[in-house]
């Protein structure tokens, strides 16, 4: 039904809508093992090449350092609009491979949106640590073949990669927290208040249905301007334009599951 779906104190284990009840059935045992072995290997190599960048550390580097996390937020928070954008407009569960695995969740949040809140660390952010695992990898190889040298000169670089990658690896732990209204840490709260990631009241915006603005989850800084340029809205009438594909046809077609 269209307007706010979720709202403060929502939080029913077991979802009424029928449609939601499908989708959540569909996580297989299959699926958390990825989790669980993306989880580890991401939080482990996250550990690896932080210690290697706090060795590598010099004050001379703190402009560049600053620049670098205020862009890696800013492209994080863009590129988690663009997937969030991807999956929730075009696409169906019936796709082969992806569909159970990656576009289903988006299905199954619009509408049961607190769902994501009864989701444990690992299965909230296990697709997250899947993702920024190539990067990690690549940083970690860096560390062990390149000199202190080369290292010295691309240090302002991998600061940027690296804020890159923690907020695209904790995006999914961020708009879960943005759903709950109980109980989350004071620091939690205060950098929801401050906007350093994305709030509670903000993000409501984009559960007005037909879900088709304010995609940014992870800092939520670009929502305004890229709604103000009509970005997604251009985008998607050139898919359509070129492809005949409807946006959001799966997800209406979920959302009228009431039966």
């Amino acid at each position: 039904s269209p307007g706010v779906q979720d709202q403060p104190g929502q939080y029913s284990e077991t979802p009424s809508h029928a449609g939601a009840r499908e989708l959540a059935a569909l996580y297989s045992p299959g699926k958390r093992l990825q989790e669980w072995c993306s989880v580890i290997l991401c939080f482990s190599l996250i550990a690896h090449n932080l210690v290697h960048l706090l060795l590598l550390a010099r004050w001379e580097h703190t402009p560049l350092v600053i620049v670098g996390v205020v862009a890696g937020a800013l492209i994080a928070d863009f590129l988690s609009g663009l997937v969030h954008w991807g999956a929730d407009t075009w696409g169906s569960v019936e796709l082969p491979i992806v569909g159970k695995a990656f576009i289903r969740p988006f299905r199954e949040h619009h509408i049961d949106p607190t769902a994501i809140t009864r989701h444990d660390f690992i299965e909230t952010n296990g697709d997250n640590c899947l993702v920024t695992l190539l990067p990690l990898l690549n940083m970690a190889y860096k560390f062990r073949t390149h000199s202190p040298e080369a290292l010295e000169q691309l240090y302002p670089w991998e600061c940027f990669v690296f804020c890159l990658i923690i907020f695209g690896t904790f995006t999914n732990q961020i708009h879960k927290w943005s759903h709950t209204y109980f109980g989350l840490p004071r620091w939690v709260t205060l950098l929801q208040d401050w906007h350093v990631i994305l709030p509670r009241k903000h993000h409501r915006i984009h559960h007005v249905s037909p879900h088709e603005t304010y995609f940014c989850i992870t800092t939520g800084w670009l929502n305004y301007p890229l709604e103000k340029i009509g970005f997604w809205r251009r985008l998607e009438d050139l898919i359509q334009g070129l492809t005949g594909e409807k946006p959001r046809a799966d997800d209406m077609k979920w959302a009228q599951k009431i039966k």
